[in-house]
């Protein structure tokens, strides 16, 4: 006779996984929980040397060329802006300089913030959330990479360097520190690059990730504050136009938008590969391939009491009370004793 044991259940796909030591974990680790995690540090600090290598050189081919052009754009923009009726950088500027004290606060912002509040927000990123991290670092890249292509092909003074405009540089007026005072005026900085402008680029950046991922009331509330002084402070320190805030801030909307997109096919597409692992999120474990229905099978196991080899083992008989059945000795007797 035989005896159906139920065996362990089978995936549907016919697979069934079994825990694996830790140090084969990283081995057999879908791409699906890699992009999950934050990339090497070493390749992120690179990534932002080659792109500060590539902002040095938009400086350097504008300073071989001549900053005409420049000028010429800037004369440009500001046509456009007055015929759109657009133009309120010069009041801005008026009344940012009417008080001393909030415009030596918006040079300062204005130099610091910037990167400040940008790089803390990346690091933040990569440490607390690294399952969003990569896409949004993405967008960032995308959006300033394209910036960059910008500052080249469009150089463009800022409303500071048209005193015959009315506009007034705070820094120079109030004998403040700013972004280009001193040695970062011609050595660090590219002050031509305005057309995108990333303060307001990388600004609304930073509101849309505190917006998204901030888990308290207050910390959105920043998210949704931050770009808008930032716009407030680049025009009022006529550092910017209102035609570069808003292509800066198209150029990082698209960004976000065309990382989210990729990185939400990413799943899809590698599900289609080679599977090495079990899915984000589950225990580590390693595959094992069996040709199993999903449902569990029924196994045969045969009995003990047709078991056959020499070594199985023999019947057991069943047992007896004392003095029942032929097998006792005082049966034994009786039977004797009649024949």
């Amino acid at each position: 006779m035989d005896i159906m044991v139920p065996t362990a259940p089978p995936t549907p796909c016919g697979h069934f996984f079994r825990p694996v030591p830790g140090s084969a974990r990283t081995a057999s680790r879908p791409w699906s929980s890699r992009l999950l995690a934050a990339p090497p540090v070493w390749r992120e600090l690179l990534l932002l040397v080659l792109f500060y290598s590539a902002y040095t050189l938009t400086r350097l081919v504008l300073n071989g060329g001549g900053t005409a052009v420049a000028f010429q754009n800037a004369g440009e923009i500001l046509a456009l802006e007055r015929a759109l009726g657009i133009d309120v950088e010069l009041s801005l500027n008026e009344a940012l300089l009417e008080v001393s004290w909030l415009a030596r606060a918006a040079n300062y912002f204005y130099g610091t913030a910037h990167f400040a509040v940008t790089l803390g927000i990346v690091v933040w990123l990569y440490r607390y959330r690294p399952q969003h991290y990569r896409w949004l670092r993405t967008a960032l890249m995308a959006a300033t990479a394209v910036a960059l292509l910008g500052f080249w092909l469009y150089p463009l003074a800022p409303p500071r360097f048209l005193p015959g405009e009315g506009f007034v540089d705070p820094v120079q007026a109030l004998g403040s520190w700013g972004l280009y005072s001193g040695q970062s005026a011609g050595t660090l900085t590219n002050q031509y690059a305005a057309m995108p402008s990333m303060h307001a680029g990388w600004a609304l950046w930073c509101g849309f990730v505190l917006v998204l991922l901030g888990t308290q009331r207050w910390v959105k509330a920043v998210g949704v504050l931050y770009p808008l002084v930032t716009v407030l402070v680049i025009l009022a320190t006529a550092n910017h136009y209102i035609v570069d805030a808003v292509v800066g801030v198209a150029l990082v909307l698209g960004a976000l938008a065309l990382s989210r997109a990729l990185y939400a096919r990413r799943p899809v597409l590698l599900a289609r590969r080679p599977r090495t692992g079990p899915a984000a999120g589950s225990p580590a474990c390693e595959r094992v391939t069996c040709d199993a229905p999903a449902m569990p099978r029924l196994v045969p196991v045969p009995s003990a009491s047709v078991r056959p080899g020499r070594d199985a083992a023999p019947p057991v008989p069943p047992s007896r009370s004392p003095g029942e059945g032929g097998d006792s000795p005082v049966a034994g007797d009786a039977s004797m004793t009649s024949v």
